[in-house]
């Protein structure tokens, strides 16, 4: 079989890639702090999430209280 060669840079890359946190470098470096809009979107989907969750979670635990009451 022949051995493929790959650019330097990607063997570099797959050299390091072993070693846990730098195989995530390239995603790191895009990584950018949120600014106070996205921020604000981001908790408030997260906390509608949260009580519709919640909401439905309270809506099994009344029907599994009170429906088998009826039969």
């Amino acid at each position: 079989m022949a051995e493929k060669e790959y650019p330097e840079e990607e063997t570099q890359e797959t050299a390091k890639s072993g070693f846990g946190f730098s195989r995530y470098s390239r995603i790191i470096k895009m990584a950018r702090t949120p600014d106070r809009d996205e921020y604000k979107k981001t908790l408030g989907i997260t906390a509608l999430g949260i009580i519709l969750l919640g909401a439905i979670g309270f809506g099994i635990m009344w029907l599994m209280t009170y429906l088998p009451a009826y039969f």
